[in-house]
């Protein structure tokens, strides 16, 4: 409630309230041809704004109010550009602090003609060029001249601006300049490297708005282009993004190892402030962590967009981040901390739309990165702890050594992936990029020769396991689209181990185990052939080799087993498929490995929907 001062007789609110909210409040009151003087504005942007204060104003304004009083929001605009333009301490911050929360919240409104209405609110029709065009060239001088802080106090704007006005017409005026190279840099310069996700994240926007938004535009600059420093920046940021988004999912149930502590060997110095990923006390109750866990990731995984250009297009990005080793021993290495996020999201991908998408877009960066055949023998070589999800059952064995091949590490966590992920409305694309990644390590294991230590026999039992998902929940899952195709990969995956297992298992012990396990599942790889439909008996194909080995042991195992009334032990049975190797199918020995059917399994349509998650993700950032 007001009262009149007793001194000036003018109205006052009862509670204190800062100059600097009395002068937004008069910005937006109702007054039709009020013009402030220069005056105004150099006192409003001198003064350190209230940017809680600011958004609850615009956030009381509903679209209609803001057309009505769109004289004063144009001059609000203009003068805070000239503000960012003169580039004078502290207006400049300042202008640039107001106009972050300006277009968070005005770019959010339910407006009857977004672009019109948008158009008519910030500049006018006839005037709309003109000023968009100063907006942006305002924030890349900004970009190109001022210190760091003034630097992404810019770019919290342009993210405002973009990821807010990414269905109009705004994001346009940023593609006629090249705002990408400033980005990098600034990647490369800034004194804390989580700095760096948000240029990271506005350059993911500019460039997928060109690639999936419009046609015909000039193309931003390549990331072909980035030299080395700038790799190893980006790199850097990389690896402490990665650490703060796996620690949040860490701080809400910590599964960490006797050996491994929250905060321990894999935390980096002063993250646990910046990333407010304490582990919680008490801990927390199933629906709390459930709540929590559906919120995760974090929004900087939207700067992941640029991760996945660069790693599709430049080998020293890929190199650097795949080699790059541990800046000091309070630090792992960059591609370590990717790993170990990465578990922890396909652990939870199928929590929500969200999570989902950017488990797409973290599967496909590694598609990337293993698709290059010197980077993918780099991953198989470089050996260096992983930490792995463990928050929920059936767990990975405890490793004794935590330090092993990044390739082991990869083969963990897409095991985990289709562990954890099975429901009857089954995310096929997801369970197709998984099985693609299993697909590409091995062929190249195969084609180089290299002998992996791995628990091969979780992988066997992981895949046979899923067989028999897709046998027993076959009714509802036929009808969802592309479901052959992942039932046509899986088979083919097996197969393709079957018959060249001695290529990349590096003991007796785990081939046989694959053989035993076929055995086992002989009448559940049957069953997957009749419900979905995939052979003839009598048709050359990968189940059917499969279907056939299962036979032939079977048979050979009923023989030996005959008259006996105990159970083969362990060694008989080793003994046995040791004995029926040589007499195995021609089929079951002549599965050479090849391009996965899988790589078509990155479509448009879901790295549309990848970027419209980023967009949400990247206002939320700056809101």
């Amino acid at each position: 409630m007001d009262i009149q001062s007793p001194l000036t007789q003018q109205t006052r609110p009862d509670v204190f309230e800062a100059k600097v909210v009395s002068l937004y409040r008069q910005i937006f009151r109702g007054i039709d041809d009020f013009d402030h003087p220069d005056g105004f504005w150099h006192e409003l942007f001198l003064l350190k704004p209230d940017l809680a204060r600011l958004r609850v104003i615009l956030d009381d304004a509903d679209a209609e109010y803001l057309i009505h009083v769109s004289q004063q929001t144009r001059e609000l605009l203009i003068h805070a550009v000239a503000m960012v333009e003169a580039g004078n301490a502290p207006s400049d911050e300042h202008a640039l602090d107001t106009l972050t929360v300006f277009f968070s919240v005005l770019l959010t409104k339910k407006y009857t003609n977004p672009s019109s209405d948008i158009i008519e609110i910030l500049a006018g029709l006839d005037n709309a060029d003109v000023v968009f065009a100063r907006l942006v060239a305002a924030l890349e001088q900004t970009l190109v001249r001022d210190e760091n802080s003034t630097r992404l106090k810019a770019v919290d704007a342009c993210i405002a601006i973009v990821s807010g006005g990414f269905q109009t017409v705004l994001v346009s005026y940023f593609l006629h300049r090249d705002l990408v190279p400033a980005l990098y840099q600034l990647c490369r310069i800034v004194e804390n490297p989580l700095h760096g996700t948000q240029p990271l994240t506005l350059i993911g926007l500019l460039t997928s708005y060109e690639k999936y938004e419009v046609q015909g535009l000039a193309r931003l600059h390549s990331a072909t282009q980035i030299d080395d420093d700038i790799s190893h920046a980006v790199v850097e940021v990389v690896g402490w993004t990665c650490v703060l988004l796996r620690d949040r999912y860490v701080a809400i149930l910590d599964d960490a190892p006797v050996a491994w502590s929250v905060g321990g060997t894999l935390s980096y110095i002063g993250l646990g402030a910046l990333a407010g990923a304490k582990p919680p006390v008490p801990i927390l109750s199933d629906e709390e962590q459930k709540a929590l866990f559906v919120e995760q990731p974090g929004s900087q995984a939207a700067s992941f967009l640029t991760l996945l250009d660069l790693a599709s297009s430049n080998q020293n990005l890929r190199k650097a981040l795949v080699s790059a080793p541990a800046a000091d021993k309070e630090r792992v290495p960059a591609f370590s901390a990717l790993l170990s996020y990465t578990s922890y999201l396909f652990q939870n991908a199928y929590r929500s739309t969200r999570a989902s998408s950017y488990a797409h877009l973290t599967t496909l960066i590694l598609l990337a990165l293993i698709d290059d055949t010197t980077i993918n023998q780099l991953i198989c070589d470089t050996v260096a702890s992983v930490r792995l999800c463990r928050q929920r059952p059936p767990l990975l064995p405890t490793l004794l050594k935590p330090s092993r091949s990044y390739a082991a590490a990869i083969l963990d966590i897409c095991i985990d992936a289709v562990n954890h992920n099975l429901r009857k409305r089954l995310d096929v694309l997801f369970y197709r990029q998984n099985i693609a990644l299993l697909t590409r390590l091995l062929e190249h294991l195969i084609k180089s020769h290299t002998k992996l230590v791995h628990h091969w026999q979780e992988l066997w039992r992981s895949l046979l396991s899923f067989v028999r998902f897709l046998t027993s929940y076959a009714e509802d899952l036929k009808a969802l689209p592309d479901i052959l195709n992942l039932v046509g990969d899986l088979v083919d995956l097996l197969a393709v181990a079957l018959a060249n297992g001695e290529a990349f298992m590096p003991d007796t012990p785990s081939f046989d185990d694959l053989f035993y396990k076929l055995v086992e599942s002989g009448e559940a790889l049957t069953t997957l052939r009749i419900v979905y439909g995939l052979a003839k008996p009598d048709e050359q194909a990968s189940i059917n080799t499969l279907i056939g080995v299962s036979k032939h042991y079977q048979e050979l195992i009923d023989e030996h087993h005959k008259g006996r009334g105990s159970t083969l032990s362990p060694k008989e049975v080793s003994k046995i498929i040791k004995m029926g190797y040589d007499t195995l199918p021609v089929a079951a020995r002549d599965a050479h490995p090849t391009n996965s059917r899988s790589r078509g399994a990155d479509g448009k349509a879901m790295m549309k929907r990848v970027v419209r998650v980023a967009v949400a993700d990247a206002a939320s950032l700056v809101g």
